[in-house]
């Protein structure tokens, strides 16, 4: 049997601060950038949060499909519009081009799908945001068909909200890429960006 592979992308943006309840921000203690999950819709999660959301990603059609552009089909599925095709990185730290996709290796799910990532700067404002939907019996043997979004919402997090909020087989997609952006090596115990 083939290993389930899935792809997406971790767009994040910098940030000078985080908003604070009277619509200011404070520094981030946590780091200068934030990322824009998405939690999951359906009936299941509707309760769940902490260590349930994910990145915008989902699995190729054919199994020779060019793994990057999966992650940027699915990210405007999930979002409804399309991932940044270019950034303002700037070469270096990362050592991609500057406004390229930065690698973020991969991970492993619990249930042993594969998920590659890449990391783009760019913005979307999580109000205008409209995921793609899936049909399911709900209730369960009630003979009735409902439809639920695959994303409910989507929102930004700092580095240590994200943590927390993540399903925690991605969390490294996040310490990779604060890694990268602080200009040091990512943990040596997590995988390299290609995956080795």
């Amino acid at each position: 049997m083939a290993t389930r592979r899935s792809a997406g992308i971790v767009l994040y943006r910098r940030t000078a601060g985080t908003p604070d309840d009277g619509g200011g921000s404070r520094p981030d203690p946590s780091g200068s950038f934030e990322v824009l999950l998405g939690h999951p819709g359906g009936p299941f999660f509707t309760r769940r949060d902490e260590g349930h959301w994910t990145i915008p990603k989902g699995e190729p059609d054919d199994p020779g499909d060019d793994l990057l552009e999966v992650a940027r089909r699915e990210f405007e599925e999930e979002t409804g519009h399309p991932a940044p095709a270019a950034g303002p990185t700037a070469a270096g730290a990362t050592g991609t081009p500057a406004g390229a996709p930065i690698p973020l290796g991969t991970i492993v799910q619990k249930g042993g799908k594969v998920v590659h990532a890449w990391a783009i700067e760019g913005d979307l404002d999580p109000a205008a945001a409209a995921s793609n939907t899936f049909v399911m019996e709900w209730p369960p043997r009630s003979g009735k068909q409902e439809e639920f979004a695959d994303i409910d919402r989507v929102a930004w997090y700092g580095p240590d909200e994200a943590r927390r909020r993540l399903k925690p087989t991605q969390i490294p997609f996040v310490d990779r890429l604060a890694a990268i952006l602080g200009g040091a090596t990512p943990d040596a115990s997590d995988p390299k960006p290609d995956g080795s």
